[in-house]
């Protein structure tokens, strides 16, 4: 695995139109404020630091997720963290460049 993949950036097999085509529900992981200040329509807020606590949760959906932040670097985290839990996950990146693309 490539660092790009590590951080969730690279590798992708599918692409957004793929996962949202099979139900993903979209993760932002900026703070609340930041959410406030502009979002996907639809998408749920879970800032990344409450994101742990939020797994199990994650998993009883049953649909593949797509996680998206300002930048970039929040959601691959987010992405590294629920990968780790067997989520079928994408890193979405900036939810700016994300909603251009859905």
């Amino acid at each position: 695995m490539g660092l790009l993949e590590l951080l969730g950036l690279g590798g992708k097999s599918e692409s957004v139109a793929e996962f949202i085509a099979k139900g993903a529900v979209i993760i932002d992981v900026r703070t609340a404020g930041e959410y406030s200040n502009g979002r996907i329509k639809g998408s749920k807020n879970i800032a990344l630091d409450q994101l742990g606590s939020q797994v199990e949760a994650l998993k009883k959906l049953s649909k593949p997720v797509i996680v998206c932040c300002q930048s970039g670097m929040r959601s691959a985290q987010a992405a590294s963290l629920l990968k780790k839990h067997d989520i079928e996950v994408m890193n979405g990146g900036g939810w700016q460049g994300l909603a251009k693309k859905i």
